[in-house]
């Protein structure tokens, strides 16, 4: 499959057979023009939606009307596998922020997860065993900080991360950069693409941080 950083908290997962799965779309221009990422034009089969925030569920972009999840619970679509586990959106409850949903994605015999605005290092990691790729938000302020994200990596264990939801140029937010993140890891490549195509054979035999470039 291919996984490919749209920018902020949304990816395109592409299966072998065109299944296109995007994650949290943002509104480009949202927040005052914080969010400037351009418009996704990408028109998926699924649309995953994290929490009900600006930039994680602009759906009006889209032409044509995808499948969305966006509550708890398991879904299927042929050999697509979807379960959407409720978490935290701060690490009281919700109280500040409010709920957010984590997606455990099974294609083509990978797992991979996505924790979209996780706020919280109090999870389920029984259900995130044996994922292939962890989508971690890293930026801190409105989501885990650096040193949470690592936690979270670490228990979890994946094969692969790959962050997401820190500064860039196109991301007015104030909250930090990918660079303290991937300092507190041994193996980590900055990449000059978008994408990454991952599969039993490729996946690296220990945890790996690939830093990837938004394309949008």
């Amino acid at each position: 499959m291919i996984i490919e950083w749209l920018g902020h908290a949304s990816f395109l997962l592409q299966t072998e057979r065109g299944v296109k799965i995007i994650t949290d779309p943002y509104e480009p221009g949202s927040y005052g023009g914080a969010v400037r990422y351009r418009k996704i034009e990408i028109e998926p089969d699924i649309v995953t939606i994290s929490h009900e925030h600006f930039d994680h569920n602009y759906l009006a972009g889209f032409k044509t009307k995808p499948q969305v999840f966006r509550q708890a619970g398991e879904y299927s679509r042929g050999e697509i596998k979807i379960k959407a586990l409720a978490s935290f959106h701060d690490e009281k409850q919700g109280r500040e922020r409010g709920p957010n949903l984590i997606f455990i994605f099974e294609l083509e015999g990978l797992k991979v997860v996505h924790l979209g605005d996780l706020g919280t290092t109090l999870i389920d990691y029984d259900a995130l065993k044996n994922t292939a790729a962890l989508l971690v938000p890293v930026g801190g302020v409105y989501t885990l900080g650096p040193q949470e994200a690592k936690l979270v990596c670490e228990k979890v264990n994946p094969r692969l991360v790959i962050p997401m939801h820190f500064k860039t140029e196109k991301l007015g937010f104030d909250i930090a950069g990918v660079e303290d993140f991937a300092s507190r890891f041994s193996a980590v490549e900055y990449s000059s693409q978008s994408q990454i195509e991952i599969n039993f054979q490729n996946l690296p035999s220990s945890l790996k941080v690939v830093v990837l470039r938004p394309s949008h």
